[in-house]
């Protein structure tokens, strides 16, 4: 009886052994293994463009209009600084004032310069064909005068004007009227050019100092804002209202993800002879096995790096579709299609 209980179960350890349910096999990925002759590369996943942003003044945070996410425009102000407290800011407002109040002055006055302008104008068009005038005639040899004359009438001198002509001037004579004529047309002609500046509006000189005067006040009072230089997404900010910023401390990231590219890291003088632009290649992140991607090369650098003894060349790779899960950053791997 014990011998027959023994053969049971062991045949019954033995059916359990052989019927029992098979353990869980672990799939083993096949990988497409790259043709001999491919160009394996590293790189990372980078925005088409990308900007980090400082204040160029220093003072407190005011406002800061945006967070992580959000969408903007060129031109947008994502934060700003300075307030009612801020002296230097209040400086740069006021100057910023003062400019704007110049040139609208300025503007408003030009009317009044132009008239002016056109009364110095004349009369020194007029003074000039006098004294050429003169010198002409003394040239001709018909030249008139007209000289004071005293005659005695019963004891009295008695003034009288006498006309006197002189056909031949004395040289020394005739040089006066000409330097005479001279200094005047001279005098005409800068009375002139005053002229022309400001017939079209305000003086063409004053309007530029005016004008540049504007310009570094309008940066002055820009210096505290930070602000989009292309349309992209808010990828980080680093700043908060009530904190102290300056140009050392960047404010903001943006970046414009219209487009994204990759950028290779270790491509070598050996590898780069083999690449062309317009090549397509294989893109495949490391943190995502399953994100394939593909991609054209769309330019290779000029100019080289050392990093560890090797020559690195920078290839820029414009990917066809990006998969949603990929971040900015990511290292990835290439495969450059086979140069036939």
């Amino acid at each position: 009886m014990k011998k027959t209980t023994i053969l049971f179960l062991v045949f019954a350890f033995a059916l359990a052994a052989c019927g029992g349910t098979p353990a869980t096999e672990t799939p083993v990925v096949q990988s497409t293994p790259a043709p001999a002759n491919a160009v394996i590369a590293e790189g990372h996943i980078v925005p088409a463009q990308d900007a980090v942003l400082s204040f160029q003044a220093r003072g407190t945070v005011t406002e800061v209009a945006v967070k992580i996410g959000d969408k903007v425009e060129a031109g947008d102000v994502l934060a700003r600084l300075g307030g009612p407290n801020d002296a230097t800011y209040a400086g740069a407002q006021a100057e910023l004032v003062s400019a704007q109040q110049a040139l609208k002055s300025l503007r408003e006055s030009a009317d009044i310069a132009r008239a002016k302008a056109w009364i110095v104008l004349r009369d020194a068009e007029t003074v000039y064909e006098d004294a050429k005038d003169l010198y002409d005639d003394m040239t001709d040899g018909d030249y008139e005068y007209q000289k004071i004359s005293y005659t005695t009438i019963r004891g009295q001198r008695v003034p009288t004007i006498e006309t006197v002509t002189v056909e031949n001037v004395d040289e020394d004579t005739l040089e006066d009227a000409k330097s005479d004529m001279e200094l005047k047309k001279a005098l005409y002609e800068e009375a002139q050019r005053v002229y022309d500046r400001l017939k079209e509006g305000p003086d063409a000189d004053q309007l530029a100092l005016v004008q540049a005067r504007l310009d570094a006040a309008s940066a002055g009072v820009a210096a505290f804002a930070v602000t989009a230089p292309f349309d992209g997404i808010v990828m980080d900010v680093n700043v908060a209202v009530g904190e102290q910023a300056g140009p050392e401390i960047w404010a903001v990231k943006i970046a414009d993800t219209s487009a994204w590219y990759v950028e290779t890291s270790d491509l070598t003088e050996l590898e780069v002879v083999k690449i062309a632009v317009g090549r397509k290649v294989s893109i495949l992140p490391d943190a995502l096995s399953d994100a394939n991607m593909t991609g054209v090369v769309e330019s290779i650098a000029q100019a080289f790096t050392l990093s560890g003894g090797d020559i690195l060349y920078r290839v820029k790779i414009k990917v066809d579709e990006i998969d949603p899960r990929v971040l900015w950053g990511m290292t990835v791997e290439i495969t450059f299609e086979a140069m036939e």
